[in-house]
């Protein structure tokens, strides 16, 4: 029984390591939000500056759910930054950046409307 399809096009995650994200061909070596409709953009300089106002851009995205890649080791967003998302009714799955790509790769190809937005360890 064939459960998922052959091609999707949603854009998707080919690759990942200490201080990168890959794209298909193109390396990111900044953070990044990626939504599966195509979307693109820099994301927070880091886990301390974030705020309820990035967390505004992930919901503007108006997705089914935001994964958020917290960098080498799992940090959970203060209530107040997520606001944003659940007022949209929009979910949030915290993970370390390596699970946050592999899920988000998976929710992706399966035609969901989703994004991830990715902190770099640099230092990992």
């Amino acid at each position: 029984m064939k459960l998922q399809p052959d091609q999707s096009d949603a854009q998707t995650i080919s690759g990942y390591g200490p201080g990168w994200v890959g794209v298909g061909a193109e390396r990111i070596a900044h953070n990044v939000v990626l939504g599966s409709r195509g979307e693109r953009f820099a994301w927070a300089a880091s886990f301390e500056d974030l705020g309820p106002e990035h967390f505004e851009q992930l919901a503007a995205l108006r997705v089914e759910v935001v994964i958020f890649g917290s960098g080498p080791r799992i940090r959970f967003p203060r209530p107040a930054w997520i606001a944003p998302l659940a007022a949209r009714r929009i979910g949030i799955e915290t993970m370390d950046t390596a699970a946050a790509c592999r899920t988000y790769n998976i929710l992706a190809q399966e035609g969901r409307e989703v994004a991830v937005a990715l902190l770099l360890d640099r230092a990992a």
